[in-house]
């Protein structure tokens, strides 16, 4: 084929990120259909906590990754929308925990459920939402997909001790960053895209490339959504601009940062951890710390080498429209400003 003409049809083939997700439009209403039947609880205030969370919205990137891979293979399934809608209220559940560890006051442009309801309200709710899931994942009688989904559990609320016993920490290592990535973000969107390719009965091998792919994309997410903590605003993020350092949490771009800090700039760092604000030290002090070290920068090449590496894995798939809707997520991960 002619270079002018293989360039036309690479562009052709090529998918926006809003076309990726029309792709499974159909299926992601059903999704939120059950999700919406399986929130109802005994319970007055269990039910309306979780019509409350359900309202906020969100991307659902997690049950469209699931839903495209199983797509590779065939068809939607209603075991595939089904499993779509468990790792989206597994997801939901850890946002309400993490919202009562992280004293948290906004989620997603709103008040979050712990300042609404209180702490052991919403503790609870998020107990009530994380059995929930399992008991539709139950449903499907299926041993592996029960196995994937309690050790996805097991690794996240591990990351979530982790990140608690390392909070308020300045001495916190590129690895034991990267560890936490894996445990709370990675390993969900590896079990996504794992269950995608379990629901259309996919083999072993092809299931854990899958799930190599998704993990890379998740670890590329979480650096991204660690970035733009700091350089995004407040209006976009739904939440304060800072929000990590503020609670006590040192992600990577501060960590490259403190790498080459002065003795006054860490002190400056450590005063925006003790005491929880930007009183002492002003937000755009911090910022300056970052662009002086190239902190920010760095970040980003640490997040690309996870997209390509994602990229890599999704293009050894057989060219197909899920197939290019998920490399153009991949792009999406990256390049996205919330």
């Amino acid at each position: 084929m002619p270079a002018g003409k293989l360039m036309f049809s690479k562009i052709r083939q090529s998918i926006t990120a809003r076309e990726a997700f029309e792709i499974v439009e159909p299926d992601l209403q059903e999704v939120e259909r059950e999700i919406s039947v399986e929130s109802v609880a005994s319970v007055e205030a269990i039910t309306t906590i979780n019509q409350y969370l359900q309202a906020g919205g969100g991307k659902r990137l997690r049950p469209a990754l699931l839903l495209l891979c199983h797509r590779l293979f065939g068809p939607s399934t209603d075991c595939a929308r089904r499993l779509a809608a468990v790792v989206e209220m597994i997801h939901t559940a850890t946002l309400v925990h993490d919202d009562v560890i992280d004293v948290a006051k906004t989620r997603r442009g709103r008040p979050s459920t712990n300042v609404v309801w209180g702490n052991h309200i919403s503790v609870l709710a998020g107990d009530w939402l994380y059995m929930q899931a399992f008991q539709v994942a139950l449903r499907e009688r299926n041993f592996h997909i029960l196995d994937v989904l309690i050790s996805l559990t097991q690794m996240m609320v591990e990351g979530e001790l982790l990140q608690l016993e390392r909070l308020h920490r300045i001495d916190i290592s590129e690895a034991d960053y990267m560890e936490l990535v894996d445990r709370k973000t990675a390993s969900l969107f590896s079990a996504c895209a794992t269950l995608g390719a379990a629901a259309a009965g996919a083999e072993d091998s092809v299931e854990s490339k899958l799930g190599d792919f998704a993990w890379n994309l998740g670890m590329a997410f979480q650096l991204v959504d660690d970035i733009l903590d700091f350089t995004s605003t407040e209006k976009i993020l739904g939440k304060p601009a800072g929000n990590d350092l503020r609670e006590g949490k040192v992600t990577l771009p501060m960590i490259y940062a403190l790498e080459k800090a002065s003795a006054d700039e860490r002190r400056a760092v450590e005063a925006v951890i003790n005491e929880g604000n930007y009183e002492q030290v002003p937000f755009m002090h911090v910022l300056q710390i970052l662009e002086r070290h190239g902190a920010v920068a760095r970040a980003y090449e640490r997040a690309h080498t996870f997209t390509e590496k994602s990229r890599s894995i999704i293009a050894s798939f057989a060219e197909s429209p899920a197939q290019r809707a998920l490399q153009s997520i991949v792009d999406l991960v990256t390049e996205r400003s919330s």
